[in-house]
Protein backbone atom coordinates (compact mmCIF):
# COMPACT_ATOMS: atom_id res chain seq x y z
CA UNK A 1 0.00 0.00 0.00
CA UNK A 2 2.84 2.15 0.87
CA UNK A 3 5.15 1.79 -2.56
CA UNK A 4 1.61 2.25 -4.34
CA UNK A 5 1.24 5.78 -2.36
CA UNK A 6 4.79 6.96 -3.25
CA UNK A 7 4.23 5.74 -6.59
CA UNK A 8 1.57 7.74 -6.97
CA UNK A 9 3.05 10.67 -5.66
CA UNK A 10 5.84 10.48 -7.92
CA UNK A 11 3.83 10.45 -10.86
CA UNK A 12 1.69 13.13 -9.37
CA UNK A 13 5.18 15.31 -9.02
CA UNK A 14 6.00 14.75 -13.10
CA UNK A 15 3.15 15.67 -13.84
CA UNK A 16 3.05 18.90 -12.24
CA UNK A 17 6.83 19.55 -13.31
CA UNK A 18 5.84 21.03 -16.49
CA UNK A 19 3.94 23.60 -14.77
CA UNK A 20 6.30 24.57 -12.10
CA UNK A 21 8.80 25.20 -14.84
CA UNK A 22 7.16 27.28 -16.63
CA UNK A 23 5.89 29.03 -13.91
CA UNK A 24 9.18 29.54 -12.40
CA UNK A 25 10.65 30.79 -15.58
CA UNK A 26 7.87 33.26 -16.22
CA UNK A 27 6.34 34.72 -13.48
CA UNK A 28 8.51 33.72 -9.81
CA UNK A 29 11.94 34.75 -11.89
CA UNK A 30 10.64 38.02 -13.56
CA UNK A 31 8.72 38.61 -10.34
CA UNK A 32 11.99 38.25 -7.99
CA UNK A 33 13.98 40.50 -11.39
CA UNK A 34 11.01 43.04 -10.93
CA UNK A 35 11.85 43.34 -6.81
CA UNK A 36 15.26 43.67 -7.26
CA UNK A 37 14.99 46.34 -10.22
CA UNK A 38 12.41 48.91 -8.76
CA UNK A 39 15.59 49.01 -6.39
CA UNK A 40 17.75 51.00 -8.56
CA UNK A 41 17.93 53.58 -11.19
CA UNK A 42 17.78 51.20 -14.00
CA UNK A 43 17.96 51.63 -18.03
CA UNK A 44 18.73 49.91 -20.76
CA UNK A 45 21.82 52.35 -21.74
CA UNK A 46 24.17 53.03 -18.61
CA UNK A 47 25.13 51.17 -15.41
CA UNK A 48 22.43 50.66 -12.58
CA UNK A 49 22.23 52.41 -9.78
CA UNK A 50 20.74 51.22 -6.26
CA UNK A 51 18.47 53.88 -4.53
CA UNK A 52 16.52 51.81 -2.01
CA UNK A 53 12.82 53.01 -1.54
CA UNK A 54 13.37 56.19 -3.90
CA UNK A 55 11.44 54.76 -6.83
CA UNK A 56 8.81 53.71 -4.57
CA UNK A 57 8.29 56.68 -2.70
CA UNK A 58 8.42 58.73 -5.93
CA UNK A 59 5.28 57.05 -7.09
CA UNK A 60 3.40 57.24 -4.04
CA UNK A 61 3.76 60.68 -3.59
CA UNK A 62 2.80 61.62 -7.36
CA UNK A 63 -0.62 62.70 -7.43
CA UNK A 64 -1.20 61.28 -10.84
CA UNK A 65 -0.28 57.66 -10.03
CA UNK A 66 -2.82 58.11 -6.55
CA UNK A 67 -5.46 59.44 -9.41
CA UNK A 68 -4.96 56.64 -11.73
CA UNK A 69 -5.73 54.07 -8.82
CA UNK A 70 -9.16 55.98 -8.00
CA UNK A 71 -9.94 56.16 -11.74
CA UNK A 72 -9.66 52.27 -11.86
CA UNK A 73 -11.42 51.59 -9.35
CA UNK A 74 -14.34 54.13 -10.65
CA UNK A 75 -14.07 52.34 -14.05
CA UNK A 76 -14.44 48.97 -11.90
CA UNK A 77 -17.66 50.07 -9.87
CA UNK A 78 -19.15 50.97 -13.61
CA UNK A 79 -18.70 48.12 -15.39
CA UNK A 80 -18.46 44.94 -12.62
CA UNK A 81 -21.63 45.48 -11.66
CA UNK A 82 -23.38 46.03 -14.73
CA UNK A 83 -21.62 43.24 -16.52
CA UNK A 84 -22.55 40.73 -13.60
CA UNK A 85 -26.56 42.03 -13.69
CA UNK A 86 -26.74 41.73 -17.37
CA UNK A 87 -25.24 38.32 -17.53
CA UNK A 88 -27.31 37.01 -14.49
CA UNK A 89 -30.28 38.34 -16.42
CA UNK A 90 -29.54 37.01 -19.79
CA UNK A 91 -28.02 33.96 -18.45
CA UNK A 92 -32.06 32.99 -17.34
CA UNK A 93 -33.19 34.03 -20.56
CA UNK A 94 -31.14 31.77 -22.04
CA UNK A 95 -31.75 28.70 -19.44
CA UNK A 96 -35.36 28.93 -20.76
CA UNK A 97 -34.84 28.67 -24.20
CA UNK A 98 -34.91 25.54 -26.13
CA UNK A 99 -31.63 23.44 -27.11
CA UNK A 100 -31.81 24.13 -30.50
CA UNK A 101 -32.21 28.21 -29.72
CA UNK A 102 -29.71 28.44 -26.68
CA UNK A 103 -27.22 26.98 -28.87
CA UNK A 104 -27.42 29.51 -31.21
CA UNK A 105 -27.64 32.30 -28.40
CA UNK A 106 -24.68 31.17 -26.33
CA UNK A 107 -22.89 31.05 -29.69
CA UNK A 108 -23.99 34.47 -31.03
CA UNK A 109 -23.23 36.41 -27.11
CA UNK A 110 -19.46 34.53 -27.21
CA UNK A 111 -18.30 36.39 -30.62
CA UNK A 112 -17.83 39.64 -28.50
CA UNK A 113 -14.90 37.86 -26.16
CA UNK A 114 -12.78 37.04 -29.25
CA UNK A 115 -12.68 40.33 -31.03
CA UNK A 116 -10.00 42.38 -30.06
CA UNK A 117 -9.51 45.22 -27.48
CA UNK A 118 -8.38 47.53 -30.20
CA UNK A 119 -10.74 46.73 -33.07
CA UNK A 120 -13.59 47.40 -30.66
CA UNK A 121 -11.71 50.77 -29.43
CA UNK A 122 -11.88 52.19 -33.23
CA UNK A 123 -15.47 50.77 -33.64
CA UNK A 124 -16.95 52.49 -30.26
CA UNK A 125 -14.82 55.88 -31.43
CA UNK A 126 -16.75 56.10 -34.26
CA UNK A 127 -19.90 55.34 -32.37
CA UNK A 128 -19.02 58.19 -30.28
CA UNK A 129 -17.95 60.82 -33.18
CA UNK A 130 -19.62 63.96 -32.30
CA UNK A 131 -20.59 64.76 -35.74
CA UNK A 132 -21.41 61.90 -37.83
CA UNK A 133 -21.38 59.09 -35.31
CA UNK A 134 -24.33 56.84 -33.82
CA UNK A 135 -24.63 58.27 -30.36
CA UNK A 136 -25.18 61.57 -31.36
CA UNK A 137 -27.23 60.79 -34.24
CA UNK A 138 -29.95 58.92 -31.89
CA UNK A 139 -29.94 61.97 -29.10
CA UNK A 140 -30.59 64.84 -32.02
CA UNK A 141 -33.56 62.16 -33.39
CA UNK A 142 -35.30 62.41 -30.03
CA UNK A 143 -34.16 66.38 -29.65
CA UNK A 144 -31.24 66.40 -27.58
CA UNK A 145 -27.94 68.06 -27.99
CA UNK A 146 -25.43 66.09 -28.87
CA UNK A 147 -22.43 65.18 -26.72
CA UNK A 148 -18.77 64.61 -26.86
CA UNK A 149 -18.47 61.20 -25.41
CA UNK A 150 -14.91 60.76 -25.26
CA UNK A 151 -13.70 65.03 -25.10
CA UNK A 152 -16.12 65.48 -21.89
CA UNK A 153 -15.08 64.70 -18.63
CA UNK A 154 -18.46 64.12 -17.05
CA UNK A 155 -18.33 61.11 -19.95
CA UNK A 156 -15.56 60.07 -20.82
CA UNK A 157 -15.26 57.11 -18.46
CA UNK A 158 -18.61 55.86 -18.84
CA UNK A 159 -17.99 56.02 -22.36
CA UNK A 160 -15.20 53.87 -22.71
CA UNK A 161 -16.77 51.50 -20.19
CA UNK A 162 -19.95 50.49 -22.41
CA UNK A 163 -17.70 48.70 -25.03
CA UNK A 164 -15.55 47.04 -21.85
CA UNK A 165 -19.22 45.57 -20.67
CA UNK A 166 -20.01 44.53 -24.31
CA UNK A 167 -16.66 42.79 -24.80
CA UNK A 168 -16.84 40.85 -21.50
CA UNK A 169 -20.83 40.26 -21.32
CA UNK A 170 -20.82 36.79 -23.10
CA UNK A 171 -18.58 34.75 -21.06
CA UNK A 172 -19.89 35.99 -18.22
CA UNK A 173 -22.89 35.12 -18.82
CA UNK A 174 -21.81 31.73 -20.21
CA UNK A 175 -20.42 31.44 -16.36
CA UNK A 176 -23.54 32.80 -15.12
CA UNK A 177 -25.41 29.76 -16.99
CA UNK A 178 -23.01 27.06 -16.25
CA UNK A 179 -23.53 27.96 -12.36
CA UNK A 180 -27.27 28.08 -13.15
CA UNK A 181 -27.68 25.09 -14.80
CA UNK A 182 -25.36 23.24 -12.03
CA UNK A 183 -28.19 24.32 -9.28
CA UNK A 184 -30.89 20.98 -9.11
CA UNK A 185 -34.16 21.53 -10.36
CA UNK A 186 -35.60 19.74 -7.64
CA UNK A 187 -34.62 22.50 -5.31
CA UNK A 188 -37.15 25.26 -7.08
CA UNK A 189 -39.59 22.60 -6.92
CA UNK A 190 -39.66 22.13 -3.94
CA UNK A 191 -39.58 25.29 -3.01
CA UNK A 192 -42.48 26.51 -5.18
CA UNK A 193 -44.63 23.66 -3.61
CA UNK A 194 -43.64 25.64 -0.11
CA UNK A 195 -45.23 29.20 -1.85
CA UNK A 196 -42.31 30.63 -2.66
CA UNK A 197 -42.65 33.55 -5.64
CA UNK A 198 -39.52 34.14 -8.07
CA UNK A 199 -38.07 36.23 -6.21
CA UNK A 200 -37.83 34.42 -2.96
CA UNK A 201 -36.52 31.43 -5.42
CA UNK A 202 -33.76 33.57 -6.51
CA UNK A 203 -32.47 34.88 -2.90
CA UNK A 204 -32.88 31.46 -1.15
CA UNK A 205 -32.23 29.51 -3.84
CA UNK A 206 -29.89 30.42 -6.82
CA UNK A 207 -27.25 33.55 -5.25
CA UNK A 208 -26.51 31.50 -2.25
CA UNK A 209 -25.45 28.14 -4.72
CA UNK A 210 -23.59 30.59 -7.20
CA UNK A 211 -21.88 32.15 -4.69
CA UNK A 212 -18.69 30.60 -5.92
CA UNK A 213 -19.53 31.81 -9.39
CA UNK A 214 -20.08 35.17 -7.95
CA UNK A 215 -17.04 34.96 -6.10
CA UNK A 216 -14.92 34.21 -9.36
CA UNK A 217 -16.28 36.61 -11.66
CA UNK A 218 -16.30 39.72 -8.99
CA UNK A 219 -12.72 38.90 -8.45
CA UNK A 220 -11.35 38.52 -12.40
CA UNK A 221 -13.93 41.39 -12.62
CA UNK A 222 -12.38 44.20 -10.77
CA UNK A 223 -8.87 42.89 -11.63
CA UNK A 224 -9.50 43.17 -15.14
CA UNK A 225 -11.37 46.39 -14.94
CA UNK A 226 -8.69 48.41 -12.91
CA UNK A 227 -5.83 46.84 -15.41
CA UNK A 228 -7.60 48.06 -18.31
CA UNK A 229 -5.24 49.84 -21.02
CA UNK A 230 -6.33 48.54 -24.98
CA UNK A 231 -9.50 50.95 -24.40
CA UNK A 232 -8.21 54.44 -23.05
CA UNK A 233 -5.09 53.97 -24.83
CA UNK A 234 -7.02 53.90 -28.11
CA UNK A 235 -10.42 56.40 -27.42
CA UNK A 236 -8.66 58.57 -25.14
CA UNK A 237 -5.05 58.38 -24.88
CA UNK A 238 -5.78 58.92 -20.88
CA UNK A 239 -7.72 62.08 -21.69
CA UNK A 240 -9.57 64.81 -20.83
CA UNK A 241 -7.08 65.56 -18.54
CA UNK A 242 -6.22 62.57 -17.39
CA UNK A 243 -9.70 61.71 -16.78
CA UNK A 244 -9.33 58.23 -18.20
CA UNK A 245 -5.67 57.29 -17.31
CA UNK A 246 -5.96 54.00 -15.64
CA UNK A 247 -2.97 52.86 -13.32
CA UNK A 248 -1.80 50.23 -16.82
CA UNK A 249 -1.58 53.63 -18.66
CA UNK A 250 -0.04 55.72 -16.10
CA UNK A 251 2.70 52.64 -16.15
CA UNK A 252 2.79 52.51 -20.05
CA UNK A 253 3.41 56.50 -20.10
CA UNK A 254 6.23 56.52 -17.88
CA UNK A 255 7.93 53.03 -19.80
CA UNK A 256 7.62 55.30 -22.68
CA UNK A 257 9.27 58.51 -21.77
CA UNK A 258 10.87 57.56 -18.85
CA UNK A 259 15.04 56.75 -19.31
CA UNK A 260 14.77 54.98 -15.99
CA UNK A 261 12.70 52.36 -15.80
CA UNK A 262 12.94 51.62 -12.16
CA UNK A 263 9.73 54.14 -11.36
CA UNK A 264 7.95 52.29 -13.78
CA UNK A 265 8.77 48.80 -11.96
CA UNK A 266 7.59 50.27 -8.79
CA UNK A 267 4.14 51.27 -10.14
CA UNK A 268 3.88 47.80 -11.54
CA UNK A 269 4.59 46.22 -8.00
CA UNK A 270 2.49 48.85 -5.97
CA UNK A 271 -0.23 48.09 -8.63
CA UNK A 272 -0.02 44.25 -7.81
CA UNK A 273 -0.56 44.89 -4.13
CA UNK A 274 -3.71 46.68 -4.80
CA UNK A 275 -4.80 43.78 -6.80
CA UNK A 276 -3.95 41.81 -4.14
CA UNK A 277 -5.73 43.42 -1.49
CA UNK A 278 -8.96 44.04 -3.19
CA UNK A 279 -9.02 40.14 -3.95
CA UNK A 280 -7.86 39.25 -0.48
CA UNK A 281 -11.23 42.21 0.89
CA UNK A 282 -13.86 40.01 -1.80
CA UNK A 283 -12.90 36.74 -0.57
CA UNK A 284 -12.88 37.89 2.91
CA UNK A 285 -16.62 39.67 2.47
CA UNK A 286 -17.91 36.49 0.22
CA UNK A 287 -15.81 33.82 1.45
CA UNK A 288 -16.43 30.51 -0.75
CA UNK A 289 -18.25 27.58 -0.02
CA UNK A 290 -17.70 23.76 -0.81
CA UNK A 291 -20.42 22.85 -3.36
CA UNK A 292 -23.87 21.87 -1.72
CA UNK A 293 -26.20 18.88 -3.09
CA UNK A 294 -28.79 17.48 -0.22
Amino acid sequence: MRNNIRYDNKIAYIMLLPILILLTVFVIIPFVYAVNVSFYDWSFYQDSVYVGLRNFSNVLTDPLFTKSILIGLRFAFMVVPAQLLLAFLFAHVIKGLGKRLSGFVKTSIYIPTIISGIIASIVFAFIYDYNAGLANYFLELIGMEKVAWLADVRTALGSIAVPVVWLGFGITALIMLAGLLDIPESYYEAAELEGAGVFARMIRITLPLMKNVILYLLVIGFTGAIQQFELPLVMTGGGPIDETLTPNLYIFNHFKNDVLVGHSIASALLLFLVLGTISAIIFKVLNSDKAVDG
